[in-house]
């Protein structure tokens, strides 16, 4: 996979990435503003404590702070940004939230699609459109050769099933709207990412670091559940790739795995050792269930579809990705330039 060309593609484009002011959607922006695009984000306001804020990913870039709920204001950014290139990653993304809050999960999954696909149809301009859902999008039926994107949609929680219906969504405008392949459009099933400036709650590494800051053990409530873990650069990577090259090619356009080859999936119990020997200083962990909802045991995705269409494959491995997360947070905690140690990453990751 050429990545300069990938990037070099973005170079003066203009783009829209919702939920910008997130962990994945920073990142995302970092990238685009070092490839010259001109970018623009629409967001809820970012929490004080933030990668956004930290990172200063709001110099260089049209920031604009609403919600995907609102249709009036989607649209008035929208008509002012006039992108060419859409990444819709707005969400509620956690799994314990979407239990907790249903409805505003699904205003927020279903409903922000529906508004922003309105924006595409009715305005005009764009040239190629890429939904970021998740890898639980899926039946549940945590098949041990991973997920492919023919299995059946029917996520089993409220996060998961807005997710599904999302997928749906986008489905239903392509083949409604845009079937001449005017803006191309995708959908992009992502595995659970990982890297420096995730404040989440109820994430495993966000929770390893707040651990480590605090000087206590790491508590896991499923160390044997299996996820496709990845650094945030990995499937970052593959939502440019997909973006740019359906606009060139719409026949690329689909849904699309994107995720850790099936070996290196692992289980959270070996995520947390690998933390604990990158951090140091006699870092421990231990189990304590706290009875909580149901979550998937299983997890894993077949990227089949991806490799052989774009010729993509992951670069780094788990442990890889986690000494990239601590060496991240490390200089964040002692005072260093996290901006600039982003920066250095992604030139690491290009190569």
């Amino acid at each position: 996979m050429d990545f300069q060309k990938t990037l070099q593609f973005y170079n003066g484009k203009r783009v829209l990435v919702t939920g910008h002011t997130g962990f994945k959607g920073s990142w995302l922006c970092r990238l685009l503003q070092n490839a010259g695009a001109e970018v623009y984000g629409y967001a809820l306001a970012p929490e004080e404590h933030s990668l956004f804020r930290l990172a200063r990913i709001e110099d260089g870039m049209t920031s604009c702070l609403g919600d995907v709920r609102d249709a009036g204001a989607l649209r008035a950014f929208f008509e002012k940004a006039r992108p060419e290139i859409v990444f819709h990653l707005a969400a509620q993304p956690i799994v314990r939230e979407g239990y907790k809050s249903p409805a505003y999960t699904y205003e927020t999954n279903v409903m922000g699609t529906v508004n922003l696909l309105d924006c595409v149809r009715e305005i005009g301009g764009a040239v190629s459109f890429l939904n970021v859902t998740t890898d639980k999008v899926y039946e549940s039926t945590e098949r041990a050769d991973g997920y492919r994107e023919s299995d059946p949609l029917d996520g089993f929680d409220p996060y998961a099933n807005s997710k599904s219906c999302s997928e749906l969504v986008t489905a239903t405008f392509r083949r409604s709207y845009f079937e001449d392949g005017v803006p191309a459009i995708s959908t992009a099933r992502a595995g659970n990412v990982i890297g420096g400036g995730d404040f989440s709650a109820d994430r495993i590494i966000p929770d390893c670091v707040r651990a480590a800051e605090a000087g206590k053990t790491v508590i896991l409530r499923h160390p044997q559940a299996v996820r496709p873990f990845q650094h945030v650069l990995e499937p970052l990577f593959a939502y440019l790739m997909i973006a740019a090259a359906q606009a060139e090619d719409p026949s690329v356009a689909g849904c699309y795995n994107v995720g850790p080859d099936i070996d290196d999936c692992v289980q959270t119990g070996q995520l947390a050792d690998y933390f604990t020997q990158a951090w140091g200083h006699g870092m421990t962990r231990e189990t304590q269930d706290d009875h909580g909802p149901h979550e998937s045991g299983y997890l894993k995705l077949d990227c089949t579809k991806l490799k052989t269409t774009f010729g993509w494959s992951p670069r780094w491995h788990v442990q890889t990705a986690v000494e990239k997360t601590v060496e991240w947070e490390q200089c964040r905690i002692s005072g260093g330039d996290v901006r600039a140690c982003m920066d250095a990453q992604i030139a690491d990751y290009i190569g």
